[in-house]
């Protein structure tokens, strides 16, 4: 597990701002146009300025740690950018450099440049082995060293390995120490500047490249080259550390207008303005200054670069911009970019693991006697294999085989024990060891007098079946039949409604003898009272209580009380005919129900 340990210069420094470069490429626009200026232009190592869009009169002024004019050459950007903050992977830290900007603004020239004019890639990776090979020098310095390299692509949000190109999408990782890892990326040991240029050379050509109006060769995919030196302690406690130098060559952000992108080229450049555009809000995030969540996760090419903005790496963003007035925006939005990311602070450490020291084992009483006598355990061994194969013919005595073998273990780590217990009174240990012998014993004989029972059962049930050819059940008797449902139950539980019939008299005192149906009547009395009530709610009831009668809603309550306010209280019971929507079959049935 890796440990955060102060660094070699005794933790004094213990942030580290993003540096920002801004590189201004030469105007490339033909002689014959002299009416396009460029749109931006610097003033000093620090400054630069560009035209104000609202107001051309105007200009808005940027100030970075390093600006880099058209003169610049690859030497100058790599010695006052870049190799300052590489004496850090050799004590245990993690460094970037990534390259931002629009496309044909020169990013790929400023990262990988040309056999005459290199970029940066090459001129840090040979610095880093000309660090190796001065530590390797210093006899004081005790440590070893080891470098490696890994080089990858996103394209289309996938993450393809150029060292290995029949490799499908890479996952990405992240480890219990909160380290980014690409499980089946390839990682190659260097040994020398020539070994890494005879891989990278050709995964470069691997990279994914087209054609568009602004760039000829323009990259549809970002690059990462990861350099990885590890070193570690001749000494006690072998102490080993850790540092990776991320190399990021990133595509340019595509306006598809003046491009002319289409079919596959639009995607590529959609999925390249995404994982962009998730780039700018990572570094708003990390901007606010409030508890927000950084959108890592967002995108992969974020997920990588996790570490170098707002991590624990020392970075280096050089940003490339263009002069011609057709790039104005994509300039400008860069500034804006670059202006921004200079107020990340990362927060470097030393990534540090000690190797666990094996303790040696003390051996048990038998090996010891086993290294006395060089015979005795080819002998024993030759006696363990011979009992199983005796022992082969029964699952008993396999089984005893295998009990004898589980006893000899626990004998044997009770010994261990026992041998191995300084503090412990010696003579508790051996009634234990007795106990426990004791124990296992009176297991065994149980087992077989188990065995023995069930093999002597085994045995009956085979001479039965051999001496009579009857089956061992009756099965004479009748099959069992389920048993029907009553179903002159089931009739009687059902009810059955019939009209009300039969010999009586009527209401008039006449005789009924036909079996006329006889309807109940209600007491005029009941019936007066229940519209004597339906009267007195009608009179003096609120909205709710007139809600409570039958078939009277929220609007005809409400028609109710407008009507008693205007006319005054109810007379008689019919006065309800007179609400609006209450016909006579309505109020008939009002009454009936109520």
């Amino acid at each position: 597990m890796a440990q955060r340990v102060a660094g070699s210069d005794g933790g004094s420094k213990k942030t580290s701002r993003v540096r920002v470069a801004v590189r201004l490429r030469p105007y490339m626009c033909g002689q014959d146009d002299p009416s396009e200026q460029p749109c931006v232009r610097g003033l000093d190592s620090q400054n630069l300025e560009i035209i104000n869009w609202r107001n051309a009169m105007e200009t808005v002024k940027y100030h970075f740690d390093v600006f880099h004019g058209e003169q610049t050459t690859q030497q100058e950007v790599f010695l006052t950018s870049v190799k300052p903050i590489l004496p850090h992977i050799l004590n245990g830290q993690n460094a970037s450099v990534f390259a931002y900007g629009p496309t044909g603004a020169g990013k790929t020239h400023t990262m990988l440049g040309t056999g005459e004019q290199p970029g940066v890639i090459p001129r840090a990776v040979r610095e880093v082995f000309n660090l190796v090979r001065a530590k390797d020098k210093a006899q004081d310095d005790g440590w070893n060293y080891s470098v490696g390299m890994s080089y990858m692509e996103i394209y289309n949000e996938k993450v393809l390995d150029l060292l290995s190109p029949n490799s499908p999408d890479l996952p990405i990782r992240e480890d219990k120490d909160k380290n980014i890892l690409i499980p089946g990326l390839t990682h190659t040991t260097l040994s020398s500047f020539s070994d890494f240029e005879k891989l990278f050379v050709p995964a470069t050509l691997n990279r994914t490249t087209a054609s568009t109006k602004l760039n000829q060769r323009s990259s549809r995919s970002h690059a990462i080259l990861l350099i990885k030196v590890v070193r570690t302690q001749r000494s006690l406690p072998h102490r080993q550390q850790t540092g990776k130098l991320y190399l990021v060559d990133l595509a340019g952000s595509e306006d598809n207008r003046r491009t002319g992108n289409q079919g596959i080229r639009l995607k590529e450049s959609g999925a390249i303005n995404l994982s962009l555009f998730t780039l700018s809000k990572v570094v708003d995030a990390l901007n606010s200054g409030t508890a927000v969540r950084v959108p890592y996760r967002d995108s992969k090419l974020t997920r990588l670069l996790q570490d170098s903005l707002g991590g624990s790496a020392h970075s280096v963003m050089i940003t490339n911009i263009a002069p011609e007035y057709k790039y104005y925006f994509d300039t400008f939005s860069a500034l804006n970019f670059a202006a921004k990311s200079k107020l990340i602070v990362n927060k470097p450490f030393t990534r540090e693991t000690v190797a666990v020291p094996v303790l040696p084992v003390k051996r048990s009483r038998e090996e010891h006697e086993a290294a006395g006598s060089g015979t005795e355990p080819n002998k024993k061994k030759q006696k363990d294999e011979k009992k199983p194969e005796q022992d082969g013919s029964s699952h008993s005595t396999n089984y005893n085989s295998l009990t004898e073998l589980s006893v000899m273990e626990r004998l044997i780590a009770l010994e261990k024990r026992m041998m191995s217990c300084q503090d412990r009174d010696g003579q508790s240990v051996l009634q234990d060891v007795a106990e426990s012998r004791r124990e296992i014993q009176e297991l065994k004989e149980k087992q077989m007098e188990f065995e023995r029972k069930a093999l002597l059962l085994s045995q009956l049930a085979k001479e039965k079946s051999s001496s009579t050819e009857e089956p061992v059940f009756d099965n004479t008797s009748a099959p069992l039949q389920r048993k029907r449902p009553n179903v002159t139950k089931l009739v009687k539980q059902q009810a059955v409604v019939q009209p009300l019939q039969g010999q009586g008299t009527l209401p008039d005192g006449k005789e009924n003898p036909k079996g006329v149906a006889m309807g109940f009547q209600l007491d005029e009395s009941v019936l007066d009272q229940s519209k004597e009530k339906i009267l007195h709610i009608l009179n003096t009831g609120c909205l709710k209580d007139l809600k409570g009668l039958q078939q009277i809603g929220d609007k005809k309550a409400k028609l109710i009380l407008g009507w008693r306010e205007i006319n005054g209280p109810f007379i008689k019971l019919e006065d309800l005919m007179n609400i609006e929507g209450m016909s006579e079959k309505r109020f008939s049935s009002f009454v009936k129900v109520g």
